[in-house]
């Protein structure tokens, strides 16, 4: 095997911008807001459907979100969900090329358990898989199992420790990996098979405090990262690039923008407008309360931001004016897009025919 991830889809595009769909593996994904054109594009049948039209178009990788009960609201936001190890087996199982993450919450899968399901899912998908790492701040999600949620500092102190396992199981011989720690401790850890990609998959956190920002320069591939305007973004990823290079790694950041066009801006506006307009306030505020994790992550994130796209950074406009912000997002030192739509379907066809054109027109991607 050779240290190239089997499942690029073009390795000529490694260092263009990387498309990834942030896919409405839950109900209202991710518009916290009454306004939905498709409610039910959570189903597995519209998932694969959008899944498909993604790898069709030339998109690199999905990317699910894992939820575990609603955040109430007269929209129930997310508590409709599709748990995404078995998720991704089956998308992965209909696919051929496009990338296919799952994420895991620290505090519900041991990382043995999390390594073994993730050597499967690499062989289901010939190399196609990924795996995000999230701590779990949720209290509203893990209340209901009577499972603490640790403090921020310690929580990312765990998760180093869970990180550092799975690869540990990932890279040595079946057996042999032992490791101890005040959350887990490993005797002869045994994983087989492991995954087809070398050294491993690609291990991808969207934490953006400072505990995050360190742990992915350590030990993850990608930082998922959501700044509150564009005009932070290279601040951010020069931040997060610089840390890694400390230890003498590459790690790559991706964006998560919500991304709307229309034929013109005052049309684009007009349905961000009619998004904040059915806004679901109850739902908005405990998701945004919830997504703080008492970290102080999002202060600088307004309740329309997380109405608009659940926290999203706005890109909005027409096809023209998206794919130049997007452009400059990645000039800014943007690795990927981890893009968020209103109509997934639609808006999926629609971003290969009207935005991809002018993206390659400008150098951005292959």
């Amino acid at each position: 095997m050779t240290e190239q991830n089997i499942g690029e889809v073009d390795p000529a595009a490694d260092d263009r911008l990387q498309l990834g769909l942030f896919m409405p593996n839950c109900r209202y994904a991710y518009s916290i807001s009454t306004y939905k054109p498709d409610v039910d594009d959570w189903t597995y049948a519209s998932n694969l459907k959008i899944a498909r039209a993604a790898e069709a178009a030339g998109f690199s990788f999905l990317f699910p979100v894992a939820k575990w009960r609603d955040f109430g609201g007269v929209t129930q936001y997310l508590g409709t969900s599709l748990e995404t190890m078995t998720w991704a087996s089956a998308i992965l199982a209909n696919t051929a090329r496009i990338k296919v993450f799952s994420t895991v919450h620290v505090p519900l899968f041991h990382p043995l358990v999390a390594a073994k399901m993730g050597g499967t899912l690499d062989h289901i998908g010939n190399g196609r898989w990924g795996l995000n790492v999230v701590s779990g701040w949720s209290e509203r999600e893990f209340g209901q199992m009577n499972i603490p949620v640790l403090d921020h500092t310690e929580r990312y102190r765990r998760t180093a420790a869970y990180i550092e396992i799975i690869k540990g199981l990932w890279t040595t011989e079946p057996g042999t990996f032992n490791y101890d720690s005040p959350w887990y401790t490993i005797t002869n850890g045994y994983v087989s098979p492991q995954p087809i990609q070398r050294p491993h998959p690609p291990i991808a956190n969207a934490g953006v405090s400072e505990e995050a920002k360190e742990l992915v320069a350590r030990l993850c591939d990608w930082a998922f990262i959501s700044p509150p305007s564009i005009e932070s973004v290279a601040g951010v990823t020069s931040d997060i690039k610089s840390r890694a290079a400390v230890h003498g790694r590459r790690v790559r950041c991706c964006l998560y923008p919500y991304v709307l066009w229309r034929d013109t801006e005052a049309e684009a506006h007009a349905e961000v407008a009619r998004l904040k307009e059915h806004i679901d306030l109850e739902a908005a505020r405990n998701w945004a309360d919830g997504l703080t994790g008492r970290s102080g992550s999002f202060n600088d994130f307004s309740l329309e931001m997380f109405a608009i796209g659940g926290g999203a950074l706005p890109v909005i406009g027409t096809a023209e004016q998206v794919a130049i912000k997007l452009s400059e997002l990645y000039k800014a030192g943007m690795d990927g897009a981890l893009m968020v739509f209103l109509d997934y379907y639609r808006d999926t066809v629609r971003f290969a025919d009207e935005v991809m054109p002018i993206l390659r027109r400008l150098g951005t991607i292959v």
